[in-house]
């Protein structure tokens, strides 16, 4: 499932993932909460916490997950992912420089480092 995250700015699309991830968690939550920020700010600073491992994500999850990342391709300014999978973290950082704006990834105890680096405008 995926929830909003509470306590970052109206500019950043926040959420935690915990357990199964399914496409509808991506329509019913994800990308009504990043088409809101794109049309009301024009840039999506994005914060996603995996509190459960990228193999509980299904099929339809990743799709909807590249769907939204190509939809708004151009919008994307920063992309922070807080996990303790530590192949995660480095894939983040990794493909910061081929994907529009900045990533990158941080463990779960640097979760109020990884708010506050995505929340900043600069």
């Amino acid at each position: 499932m995926i929830q909003k995250l509470a306590g970052v700015p109206d500019y950043v699309a926040g959420f935690t993932a915990s357990g199964k991830v399914t496409k509808e968690d991506y329509e019913t939550v994800v990308i009504p909460e990043v088409d809101k920020i794109v049309k009301q700010h024009g840039h999506i600073h994005f914060l996603l916490v995996l509190n459960t491992d990228v193999s509980n994500f299904t099929p339809g999850a990743w799709m909807k997950d590249a769907l939204v990342g190509v939809k708004h391709l151009s919008k994307w300014k920063k992309m922070a992912i807080v996990s303790d999978q530590k192949g995660v973290e480095k894939i983040t950082d990794i493909i910061s420089p081929v994907v529009p704006g900045e990533s990158k990834g941080f463990s779960l105890a640097e979760l109020d480092k990884a708010k506050s680096w995505v929340s900043s405008e600069n």
